[in-house]
Order: structure tokens, then C-alpha cells, then sequence
């Protein structure tokens, strides 16, 4: 069983959503000591072009022809991220808020993965179909004020329910949120805070069942894992 550990943060020491993020794989390395698990740093990632030869390939897939042999070398860097992103069982999303979203490289990772034919399809209604079964998803996240429903500033949180929607979109429907917030308000109250966050995670990793995702890693056809 796979764990593909997405960080989406340029802060290595002091990073709040990575201290939750440590509790919840420790917690969760204890429940299943045969986890494999890979740190995917999109900070120092150099990420394939969404753009040239690679958006008219993305293009060309959307209309349901396939892509001509010039433009198959570049769209191969495009194959390689996709593939390595599906060989994973279990995906833990390291991501602070930014301006009410989520920072630059996350977006051009999501922008880069989430290809026709690939991550979703479409049937002959027009209607998307996820192609990413049987995967788990846990987001944790860091804010520096409180976006709750409860808040006033719940309206500006782009941040949960856009990558609900983007990997709800290609399949994933076990989806996890764990919200480390208000950072930035007080002393107290992040520690407060962070102290609830790590709790939540422990208590998240202890009660996750991950038995049926193992070995159920699906492909759309003709691909197969690759390193990175």
C-alpha cells in the first residue's frame, strides 16, 4: 500500500500544515507498518509545461482524437506525472491557504494531471466520468484565520471546496479535511488550534480504514506505473 505525500508548501521548518501532517503518517505508519510512503515536494518539482505542444495535445484529447506522433515526446513528461499520481493507494495533501485558495504549484500540478482520457472521461451524454476508483484522499490544511461555517469569513474559502470539487470531479470520493485554524489571530489561539489539528489527525489516521484500497490501484488503458 502506497501513500503519495503531495506538499504544497515552501516552508520546511516551522510549517504548521506539515506538523499535522507528520502526526497524522505517524499515527497512520503505526496502524499500517507495511505503507510505503513518498514525499512529492511540488516546491522543488520541475513540472511539465501546460502550454506549446502540450495544450494542443490536451486539446486534440478532448475532441477524442489521438494525439500525433510530433507532439508525443512532450505530452510522454505529461504520461510519466499522471502515471506516477495513479500509482499511489492513499494521497495526503499538504497545502496552507493561500489568498483564500491554494498556492501557485498545486494548481499547475492539478492543471497538469487532470488530462481527458486519463484522470476523467466523458460519456455519450457529455457527462464527466472519474476514472480514479478506489483511493483515499487526506487534506490538511493550514489557515490564518478561521474559514469554519460558523465564521464570517467561511464564504471566502476557496480552498476546501475547490479541491473537493477538482478530485471529486476525476473520482476520488473518500475525501478527508483537516483544518488547522486561525494561525494568525493570537498565541493562544493557534496553539490551541495546532493542538486540535494534531489531535484530529491521530484520531483520523487511527480510525481510517485503508484495508480495501490495497491492490485495487486501477489504470486507464495503456497506462502503467512509472518512476518519476
Amino acid at each position: 500500500m502506497k501513500l503519495l505525500h503531495i506538499i504544497a508548501t515552501p516552508r520546511k521548518q516551522g510549517s504548521h500544515t506539515l506538523q499535522v501532517a507528520d502526526a497524522f503518517l505517524e499515527s497512520l505508519q503505526a496502524k499500517y507498518p507495511a505503507l510505503s510512503t513518498e514525499v512529492m515536494d511540488l516546491f522543488e518539482r520541475d513540472l511539465p509545461a501546460v502550454d506549446g505542444d502540450n495544450i494542443e495535445s490536451k486539446y486534440t484529447l478532448m475532441v477524442g482524437k489521438r494525439i500525433d506522433k510530433h507532439h508525443q515526446e512532450s505530452w510522454k513528461h505529461i504520461e510519466v506525472l499522471i502515471e506516477h499520481f495513479l500509482s499511489a493507494d492513499i494521497y495526503l495533501l499538504s497545502v496552507p491557504m493561500w489568498n483564500f485558495s491554494i498556492p501557485y504549484p498545486l494548481k499547475y500540478y492539478i492543471d497538469a494531471i487532470v488530462q481527458p482520457s486519463y484522470l476523467f472521461t466523458f460519456n455519450e451524454q457529455g457527462q464527466a466520468v472519474g476514472l480514479v476508483h478506489n483511493r483515499k484522499m487526506v487534506c490538511i490544511t493550514s489557515r490564518g484565520a478561521d474559514y469554519s461555517e460558523q465564521s464570517p469569513f467561511h464564504a471566502y474559502d476557496f480552498q476546501e471546496p475547490y479541491l473537493r470539487a477538482i478530485f471529486g470531479y476525476v473520482g476520488i470520493s473518500d475525501i478527508h479535511f483537516i483544518n488547522a485554524q486561525p494561525m494568525d489571530v493570537t498565541l493562544q489561539l493557534r496553539e490551541t488550534a495546532m493542538s486540535a489539528a494534531i489531535t484530529e489527525a491521530r484520531g483520523l489516521a487511527a480510525s481510517l480504514d485503508c484495508s480495501e484500497v490495497q491492490s485495487a490501484v486501477t489504470y486507464p488503458p495503456g497506462l502503467k506505473p512509472a518512476p518519476i
